[in-house]
């Protein structure tokens, strides 16, 4: 056996070896998964799912994520491209439910904003441009909503239009209701998940999605 055979061996090894630690991590994260599952209550549907709250995917889904969101929030902000990610690998399997969660000075106006921006089908535009570029309006004690909704017109929002849908009742009414809401499912940090009425856990990027991968699979 010349030394190319012994490299060209040891190299095979090394990916069998790199394949069956995934295959352990992620027979693992299942694991994990199913008892996170198995031992979490399940939320009144109630609480979670209103009629009115923006979501994304088939009413239908055997899976449903909500996500109870600030959108003054670094953590949502960094939870976003997670949440899109579930999207595009689940886009008939998972719908996402997003709830708001006020906890940040300038975050009601914020939601008028994105609610005034649902009134125009410009919600998803207007909801990704706020976050991507938060660090420049969401300044914790000191709030530049007068950006905010400069973002928002940049992203297709009809500002003028927006100026009387804001005050629109509704949309004050589904402000008290999610807030009634996360105080009585005891949110009190965001985000916030539920999948499939189970809130969960010490989560990170990777295994939210492996949890809705598990759970996409088992449902």
């Amino acid at each position: 056996m010349n030394r190319r055979t012994l490299l060209i061996g040891s190299s095979a090894l090394g990916l069998a070896a790199f394949a069956g630690g995934a295959f352990v991590l992620n027979q693992r994260r299942a694991a994990e998964a199913e008892a996170a599952a198995a031992a979490a209550p399940t939320a009144d549907q109630a609480l979670l799912v209103r009629e009115y709250s923006p979501s994304f995917g088939p009413a239908d889904a055997p899976v449903t994520l909500v996500e109870f969101f600030d959108p003054s929030c670094e953590a949502c902000r960094a939870y976003h491209p997670v949440v899109q990610e579930i999207r595009r690998q689940f886009p008939t399997q998972v719908r996402v439910v997003l709830r708001y969660t006020v906890f940040h000075e300038g975050s009601d106006e914020a939601v008028r904003i994105l609610e005034a921006a649902r009134m125009q089908d410009k919600f998803e535009p207007v909801l990704d441009a706020l976050l991507e570029q938060q660090p420049g309006w969401a300044v914790h004690g000191a709030p530049q909503m007068d950006v905010a909704w400069e973002i928002a017109g940049a992203a297709g929002l009809d500002l003028e239009r927006a100026e009387s849908d804001k005050l629109f009742p509704g949309i004050t009414g589904i402000l008290n209701q999610d807030a009634a809401d996360v105080e009585a499912l005891a949110i009190r940090q965001t985000p916030t998940f539920f999948l499939n009425g189970k809130r969960l856990e010490n989560f990170s990027a990777d295994s939210l999605i492996a949890d809705v991968r598990f759970a996409v699979e088992n449902s």
